[in-house]
């Protein structure tokens, strides 16, 4: 029996096929049996060494959210297009890493559904609990695999599709000097928002000047851009944050910076309220032309991160600069002087 047909893989493989020698390709996981099992596919290009900076590039956690998946694939294949001709792309991968996992659950976006085909939340997976209170439902709960936001039973191992980011996240990205993680998401809000940890308490993480710093450069080199930059527990706790997780298992003396794009969809929703009748359509843009537009809308960051990934030590904070940074972020973030 053939696999069962998903657009968005078919994308991927083709971005894959199109890259040629210059990737390193691996199937991380596999989900499902026999013929229809699908793979979870991580990609690299550029120098493995420890030494080197890297930046990694995820999409596809929630089955429903496909818009996430096509951002990352359309980096993916654009990198792949510009390493025939681009000759800067190719010095900067001399000292650089960078990493793709554009679907990493197959199984839910197959299906429709946020969470994998065991019913679990990827994204609430980790072994990590929040420090108080969540929301119900949304902040993860342990009841039935019926109900959304399903973490998996205590105790249990994480699931296969978690467990290969983290894998990925760890090999690839943790133990360098410097490394950028970018998440792509929809679904909270009419805003688009960039995200970092923690989601499980309202603290800072220990590299707050750093992001402080990455958000410097971020607004003076995208000017125009259309994102509010926060902390996640600014909205909401959550238990099990995969990013959480690893930001906790992170070498110490590496800076390790995950942001989570997470595109506000209800603007999509508010220009079709049709969309409203489709589950997919919630998350998705749901016209061709629409799609695009988002796709322009987004690559700038995607290849921001990497360029700031390339430059980590012209902007990254030292010494006496760290502590101004902090307290600057402490004062935008966290209401405190």
């Amino acid at each position: 029996m053939p696999s069962p047909a998903l657009p968005e893989l078919e994308a991927l493989e083709r971005a894959i096929a199109a890259a040629g020698g210059h990737a390193q390709v691996r199937v991380a996981c596999t989900v499902g049996h026999g013929p229809r099992a699908l793979p979870v596919y991580a990609v690299a290009f550029g120098n493995p060494g420890p030494g080197v900076p890297a930046v990694g590039y995820f999409g596809g956690v929630h089955g429903l959210e496909r818009i996430g998946t096509r951002i990352v694939t359309a980096w993916l294949h654009s990198l792949a297009m510009r390493l025939r001709w681009d000759a800067s792309l190719h010095a900067m991968l001399e000292n650089l890493r960078v990493v793709f996992m554009p679907l990493v659950n197959p199984g839910g976006m197959l299906r429709g559904t946020r969470a994998n085909p065991a019913g679990v939340d990827l994204m609430r997976n980790a072994p990590v609990d929040a420090a108080e209170g969540v929301p119900p439902l949304v902040g993860g709960q342990r009841l039935s695999a019926g109900l959304p936001w399903y973490r998996g039973r205590a105790g249990a191992p994480m699931e296969p599709e978690s467990a290969a980011l983290c894998d990925v996240v760890e090999r690839e990205l943790h133990g360098r000097p410097f490394a950028l993680a970018l998440d792509c998401h929809s679904g909270f809000g009419m805003r688009d928002r960039l995200w970092f940890p923690f989601a499980h308490r309202r603290s800072p993480i220990a590299h707050l000047p750093q992001l402080h710093a990455l958000h410097e450069i971020l607004e003076q080199t995208l000017a125009h851009h259309p994102y509010i930059v926060e902390p996640q527990s600014r909205q909401y706790l959550a238990h099990g944050d995969l990013w959480d997780h690893l930001v906790l298992r992170a070498p110490a003396g590496t800076v390790f910076l995950p942001l989570t794009l997470e595109m506000g969809s209800w603007l999509w929703v508010k220009k079709n309220p049709r969309q409203l009748f489709s589950r997919e359509g919630m998350f998705n843009p749901g016209l061709a032309h629409r799609e695009k537009r988002v796709l322009r809308r987004h690559l700038p960051l995607l290849d921001f991160a990497m360029h700031a990934a390339a430059g980590h030590a012209l902007w990254l904070p030292r010494g006496d600069a760290c502590e101004a940074h902090r307290q600057r972020a402490l004062a935008l973030w966290y209401g405190t002087p």
